[in-house]
């Protein structure tokens, strides 16, 4: 290899594949690598990949057909969840050198060693049960939101999901470990840190503490002026973490919860561990305690056995329900799941129907949302802008906004009134 030693990375998928990617990267470092720039050909290409769905395979295979034309030199590194289901699969595909599984991507300091030799070499081990260590990482190159990694694996099973497999068991750090990764993110001058995970709920399941006493210690760090939890199940989601939350100065009213299904047969089909009646009432809880908190919600259409009668269950209950903004999968069939066990199938063209209808109902929540908010004093957290005359950042509660470009506001929080709202944003009112 060359002296001058370059890297880059593709991330796909989840805020967690970011920050593992930024942990990576820092090994790289570690061994003498420097950051490939825009026009720099790199030497190694690390390709972390997502398998939530058939469609996030193809686009991860897209991505490494894409690298190897632009660079056949590269030397290409495939890893994360896709590369950990079909390693043989990933291994096969043009200009693949290295394929590494769940716990072998965090030891590139130990596969460097691999770097010379121009040829495959499947790390992947294929049994969850060995994906059992813990890797805390945080990220924030080129952001002004940190992406802080607590929590890894999940042990749910439910019958749609393959992440049990890709990610292995439920694990976390310790608070104190935690602790000292977001005190890295605010030396590094983070502003706003989210927490993420597989199953942020389950933090600390493995050592005896808990998400809420993690969240109290967070609480109390000074520098940074945001917390954002980026998705957490409703049954893990208690009574007192609202509470919390809802008198914090830090942790914003923003909530990512996934619900899969409106429908309690289809709850019950998936091994979903609560009811519609449960979901309402934590979602009612929140707003009264947070009348104005962001509140999205992910929903699966078409999954096995989601007869047209229980679609329009779910449709019905999301209609009466006081949330913000759905986050909408369309069911994709996953092999070794147990959904593949369940009889009846929703023909394709109609889970492209089901999905419209849900976005369409999503929007209509979005823009209520931002009326209710126009008007409204909001603190803004500003966001470098790249090659444009607009900046853009997003309030407390996750409302998208744009203003023009002021170096100055960069990474910095503006208390602002909210004006009139076009597509996605809303603007400053006018003085």
């Amino acid at each position: 290899m060359s002296d001058s030693k370059l890297f880059s990375f593709y991330t796909l998928g989840c805020k967690l594949n970011f920050a593992e990617s930024s942990y990576l990267g820092k090994q790289l470092i570690g061994l003498g690598f420097r950051k490939a720039q825009k026009d720099e050909l790199a030497h190694i290409c690390i390709i972390n990949t997502c398998s939530v769905t058939e469609v996030a395979d193809k686009k991860c295979r897209q991505t490494i057909h894409k690298v190897h034309s632009e660079n056949p030199n590269t030397y290409i590194i495939v890893t994360g969840c896709y590369a950990q289901l079909k390693p043989k699969e990933v291994s096969e595909i043009a200009g693949v050198n290295l394929v590494l599984g769940s716990n072998e991507k965090f030891d590139i300091d130990y596969y460097y060693k691999f770097l010379n030799e121009q040829k495959v070499i499947v790390r992947a081990k294929e049994k969850h049960q060995d994906i059992n260590t813990f890797y805390g990482a945080v990220s924030g190159e080129d952001r002004t939101r940190f992406f802080l990694k607590i929590q890894d694996g999940c042990d749910y099973f439910c019958t749609y999901c393959t992440i049990p497999f890709a990610r292995g068991k439920s694990r976390s750090g310790t608070i104190t470990e935690t602790l000292q990764l977001a005190q890295e993110a605010i030396n590094n001058g983070a502003k706003e840190i989210i927490l993420t995970g597989v199953n942020l709920g389950e933090f600390g399941k493995n050592n005896g503490e808990s998400f809420y006493e993690l969240i109290q210690k967070l609480d109390q760090l000074e520098g940074v002026e945001r917390y954002r939890i980026s998705s957490i199940e409703p049954n893990l989601l208690t009574d007192e973490i609202i509470d919390f939350i809802a008198t914090s100065k830090k942790f914003t009213p923003h909530f990512h919860i996934p619900l899969q299904s409106g429908c309690d047969e289809v709850l019950k089909l998936m091994h979903r561990r609560y009811t519609t009646d449960f979901f309402k009432n934590k979602i009612d809880y929140i707003k009264t305690k947070m009348p104005d908190a962001f509140i999205g919600i992910d929903v699966i259409v078409g999954t096995r056995g989601e007869t047209e009668i229980y679609f329009n269950k779910t449709v019905q209950f999301l209609e009466n329900l006081n949330f913000t903004q759905l986050h909408v999968f369309t069911y994709s069939e996953r092999q070794g799941t147990k959904a593949l066990n369940i009889e009846y199938k929703v023909p394709f063209q109609e889970k492209k129907r089901r999905n419209e209808v849900l976005h369409k109902l999503s929007e209509q929540k979005r823009i209520a949302f931002y009326k209710q908010n126009m008007g409204s004093q909001r603190s803004v957290l500003w966001e470098e802008s790249k090659r444009s005359s607009t900046m853009y950042g997003f309030t407390e509660n996750y409302i998208r906004i744009s203003a023009p470009y002021d170096k100055t506001k960069f990474n910095f929080i503006e208390q602002v009134v909210l004006g009139d709202f076009s597509d996605d944003l809303l603007s400053l009112k006018k003085k």
